[in-house]
């Protein structure tokens, strides 16, 4: 099989997109040296291949994954796609290489740069998706609970079936800020859609009195003699603290003047499922139109 170090492979930025490429690999005989998303800088004299992407193509490489390696490689595949890992893309394609040259034995091929670099990653995902799942903090904004997180990892799939489960009668949104993107959970049905912007309005003095509440318990159960900043900051890191009600340190005194509204500026949606169902297996993003 020729190496072809220039080759470049451009899709749309789907789960379905990256699987296809892993198939137009094989049928073509070709090794793509960089699998570039959307939004990718581009250089100057690059000369991208577009690869289509194809339901069918997709569950054929898909559906190999478990028969010809293990179905823990099938949900590692999965969990990757999911990471922030630079060039993730291309970390999948070359692990899927490896498995379907040694089968289930590549799970224990730790040593090899792809296998850690990718097993790495999922932990770093799951590990802020477990912590995401303590942290958040919901605002109420009229009949509507809302949260803003920035995660590094595109975590909602993980997050939603546990508070979708949590607050199964209520109506809810996580609003991913990094990602552009936002969990949204009514009438027992969870989607994920793409949002451009999100405008919040002031809270009302309900909410400013219960983040009081929440500060001066979150003061008063503290122990002064047990003050540990460094073990809080491993346990807690700064960089969730922003969206986190004990931790803000703005006074929200003044009362809305306006009726309190909350609107979202989507691009396109994507109805997945209903919580009371395990996530879309393919864990792919909405499709923008």
């Amino acid at each position: 099989m020729p190496d072809m170090t220039d080759l470049i492979y451009a899709y749309d930025g789907s789960f379905v997109g990256l699987m296809c490429c892993v198939f137009e690999s094989y049928e073509q005989k070709e090794i793509p040296s960089i699998i570039r998303p959307p939004g990718a800088q581009q250089g100057l004299f690059d000369t991208e291949k577009w690869i289509e992407a194809d339901e069918h193509k997709s569950d054929r490489v898909f559906n190999s994954i478990p028969l010809k390696i293990s179905s823990q490689a099938q949900e590692l595949v999965k969990l990757g796609f999911l990471t922030c890992a630079p060039n993730k893309e291309l970390l999948i394609y070359h692990f899927l290489r490896l498995g379907f040259k040694y089968g289930s034995k590549v799970m224990t091929m730790l040593t090899d740069d792809t296998v850690c670099s990718l097993e790495k990653a999922v932990r770093h995902l799951t590990s802020e998706s477990h912590k995401y799942k303590g942290f958040v903090r919901f605002s109420v904004y009229g009949e509507v609970l809302v949260a803003v997180i920035e995660p590094k990892n595109f975590v909602l799939p993980l997050l939603s079936q546990h508070f979708c489960d949590r607050f199964r009668n209520e109506s809810f949104m996580i609003y991913d800020k990094t990602h552009s993107m936002a969990l949204i959970y009514r009438s027992q049905k969870a989607e994920l859609i793409f949002v451009d912007e999100l405008t919040l309005p002031e809270v009302e003095a309900t909410e400013i009195e219960y983040r009081r509440l929440w500060k001066q318990f979150y003061k008063t159960i503290a122990i002064e003699g047990r003050n540990n900043p460094r073990c809080r900051r491993t346990l807690m890191p700064k960089r969730y603290w922003g969206q986190m009600t004990e931790l803000d340190e703005s006074d929200q005194q003044e009362r809305p003047k306006e009726p309190v509204r909350w609107q979202v500026a989507e691009t396109a949606a994507e109805i997945q499922q209903t919580c009371l169902e395990p996530i879309d297996s393919s864990f792919q993003y909405p499709t923008r139109k």
